[in-house]
């Protein structure tokens, strides 16, 4: 993973979110143009297109202000989901057992290149 001179990432970290249900969004925007990733975002029914749209937003300011990059000329080269730590909480159930409930996060990496 080494980054060339017209590549920008960003990452959001500790997203309470199911790892499976962000990359189910992240092959919907992957390969896309900046603007039409932004645009299909916006419009679908999930929740995880809400912290993906800030992940793909910052890294399209990170082009912008470290590489002097216009937004219009940018594409998702790599967009990744991984898990992150699982916060475990118990319920209380019958006859004095716990139930354990997990909790899962993830990481959110995105990647943006020059469109060639």
């Amino acid at each position: 993973m080494n980054q060339t001179k017209t590549e920008a990432k960003a990452f959001g970290r500790y997203i309470r979110m199911s790892p499976n249900k962000v990359r189910r969004v992240l092959n919907q925007i992957r390969g896309k143009d900046y603007k039409e990733a932004l645009m299909l975002l916006e419009f679908m029914p999930y929740r995880a297109c809400g912290p993906v749209w800030q992940v793909v937003y910052s890294a399209a300011a990170n082009a912008q202000n470290n590489l002097n990059v216009s937004k219009d000329k940018l594409y998702i080269s790599e967009a990744f989901a991984d898990q992150g730590p699982v916060l475990r909480r118990f319920r209380p159930r019958a006859q004095g057992t716990g139930y354990a409930i997990r909790k899962p996060t993830c990481h959110i990496g995105i990647k943006l290149d020059l469109k060639n």
